[in-house]
């Protein structure tokens, strides 16, 4: 079921049923209030930690209800994903658990923490194409070589439905929240939760976060329609990408506010959550913590939750964002990078 004809999201009970689908299978992760940023933002923000989810992301959360769906005949063809990474290592999971045989497409950029972990979890590894958009494109080309099921990293309603627990937690563990800040990519996490929170809790604010080199849904919105950025390095790889009509409706469908930041804020980001939360994240995981630090957000309602979407990023480049000196930015003004 549809929440509009035009906005390809479930419903709240989709989101439900989902829960139970995967109760036992994937992890229901802690929301705790941070001192500090509670501190910084002048009200009570409290940090979902999806870090904490047994593949380092929410991204298990639609991948295995995806695939639980799966007609007999599906799971014996196989199944086909593209991803940054994340997607990827949530579908192998999923794919293990469930006895099905898994190729997974990456972007030869994706970090090597993300492609050793899928190849550790039985998957085949593909990471030949130079980036995003052309993973997807040689994906969907194998699913329709072989007949592989294509599972979509952002789109599908069971996908959707699986990531919207993420909204259903949260609201079980927090009933008072306000705001809801949340990643933004392809938009997969943003329809699952927006679908939730839309159909149950209308009144709760939803803001979007992402950098400025993955500002495809900003951009898209801002101009009213479709807009191709360009291909760029980003320490937030999760949001990379174009989107497309379909991630646009979503967009508009579930967005109060988006807010955009650096990569500098990115990185001061992730050096915050460290220092001051103990809490390891990628340049994705960390945008919306940045986007509070970097006083980005135009109006939030307290209490707030930001959602810190995922762990998975390689040492090197992790152990380089804290050794960075930090860059003189508005985050700055809000604590500590």
């Amino acid at each position: 079921m549809l929440a509009s004809p035009r906005v390809p999201v479930p419903s709240a009970a989709d989101v439900r049923a989902a829960a139970e689908r995967i109760r036992g299978a994937v992890l229901r992760t802690p929301l705790r209030r941070s001192d500090a940023l509670s501190s910084a933002a002048g009200g009570d923000v409290f940090l979902k930690l999806e870090t904490e989810q047994a593949t380092g992301s929410f991204k298990l959360r639609g991948a295995f209800n995806a695939l639980s769906l799966l007609s007999p005949a599906e799971r014996e063809r196989g199944i086909v994903a593209s991803s940054a990474g994340n997607h990827g290592l949530g579908v192998a999971h999923a794919a293990r658990a469930l006895g099905i045989r898994a190729t997974i497409f990456v972007p030869s950029t994706a970090p090597r923490v993300k492609r050793d972990g899928i190849a550790a979890l039985g998957a085949t590894v593909d990471a030949t194409e130079p980036h995003y958009d052309a993973a997807m494109v040689r994906a969907r080309a194998f699913a329709n070589e072989t007949g592989a099921t294509f599972v979509h990293p952002c789109l599908g309603e069971p996908l959707l439905a699986g990531q919207g627990t993420v909204a259903l937690e949260i609201m079980e563990q927090l009933p008072s929240v306000r705001t809801v800040l949340t990643c933004v990519g392809g938009a997969g996490l943003l329809g699952g939760m927006s679908a939730f929170l839309r159909g149950e809790f209308p009144g709760v604010r939803i803001v979007g976060a992402q950098t400025e080199r993955t500002n495809a849904m900003a951009v898209a919105l801002d101009a009213g329609t479709l807009v191709e950025i360009p291909t760029l390095p980003t320490l937030a790889d999760g949001l990379a990408g174009q989107i497309d009509e379909a991630a646009l409706a979503i967009g508009r469908f579930g967005l109060d506010e988006i807010a955009v930041i650096t990569e500098d804020e990115t990185a001061a980001a992730i050096r915050w959550l460290f220092r001051n939360e103990d809490v390891k994240a990628e340049g994705s995981g960390a945008v919306t913590v940045g986007a509070l630090l970097a006083q980005r957000v135009r109006e939030i309602r307290f209490p707030a939750v930001c959602v810190v979407s995922g762990r998975n990023i390689d040492d090197e480049r992790f152990d380089a964002i804290l050794s960075a000196p930090p860059a003189v930015s508005r985050s700055a003004r809000a604590g500590s990078p």
